[in-house]
């Protein structure tokens, strides 16, 4: 098992969680007061394989609502399980436990979905020298625990938002005239950030590669098109440039290999946190 320490881009998750149990619990959890508040003990399992991610967010779920809450977990962040697979223990007073059941589910439930996925694409390119990173299409106000979870099936992170760095899009390159005023525009903020710019063809990619932008994102090429922006990406560097080839518009598992294959640097995919199938999760007293 592998701990992943949560980067620093992860500063929010108290207030996160915080949010989703109000979100639930509202001004009170009726239903739990049915128990007793006794001493209680419950486990939680996956029903099917699966990636885990999403510790933290359970810990803080439970440390949210009772400091008397224990969790013991059983395997870490980034782990593959097998169906059946017991992933943490909970002891502490009854209430809390099922006022956080649905809260800590979700977070845990979506995240390992993520990381799920991610690692699926990761094994399929396995071999060669693409990268799986991630895009900002993720599901509001998880942000920052959807590219940690990413992280943890294996991918990599693109930029967390518009403030680490500069992508260039067609919206961009239309407003400012043309690609290469975009990149002049960008170059005189002098932002200190990564300057990236989308290419739609070849044309734009040979002027992108020109003005040694630090990232090259070709956008839904075809394999041929991608071959050949390959190889003007590796004449480049040869000659001192310094940019990386990504590749965007259209890498599903069934297709994303052959893209691997060309020799692009990355390979970004947005369904990596917007098309998320939760893991099946049960929580069970014992």
């Amino acid at each position: 098992m592998t701990t992943l320490w949560l980067p620093d881009y992860v500063n929010d998750l108290d207030t996160v969680v915080a949010r989703a149990i109000d979100e639930d619990q509202g001004r009170q959890d009726w239903t739990a007061l049915l128990t007793d508040n006794a001493p209680a003990r419950a486990q939680v399992i996956s029903r099917e394989s699966a990636v885990v991610c999403g510790r933290a967010w359970v810990d803080a779920t439970f440390r949210h609502l009772s400091a008397a809450v224990s969790v013991e977990w059983a395997v870490e962040d980034g782990d593959d399980v097998s169906p059946d697979t017991v992933l943490f223990t909970l002891a502490g007073p009854a209430r809390a436990l099922l006022t956080g059941e649905r809260t800590a589910l979700n977070f845990l439930q979506t995240l390992s979905g993520t990381a799920t996925r991610t690692r699926a694409f990761v094994n399929a390119v396995r071999g060669t020298e693409a990268h799986i990173v991630d895009t900002r299409k993720t599901l509001p106000g998880l942000r920052t625990a959807q590219k940690y979870a990413v992280r943890c099936g294996g991918g990599h992170n693109h930029r967390i938002g518009l403030f680490d760095g500069i992508l260039i899009k067609e919206n961009h390159i239309r407003a400012a005239n043309g690609i290469a005023n975009a990149i002049a525009a960008a170059r005189a903020l002098d932002a200190d950030v990564p300057l990236m710019t989308e290419a739609e063809n070849l044309d734009e990619a040979h002027m992108a590669l020109a003005h040694d932008v630090d990232v090259l994102l070709v956008d839904d090429f075809s394999l041929a098109d991608l071959r050949t922006a390959v190889e003007l990406t590796r004449q480049h560097r040869a000659a001192g440039g310094s940019t990386l080839l990504e590749y965007s518009g259209g890498a599903r598992l069934d297709n994303v290999r052959e893209i691997a294959e060309t020799g692009v640097d990355r390979i970004s995919i947005g369904s990596l946190t917007k098309h998320v199938q939760a893991v099946d999760l049960s929580m069970r007293f014992l």
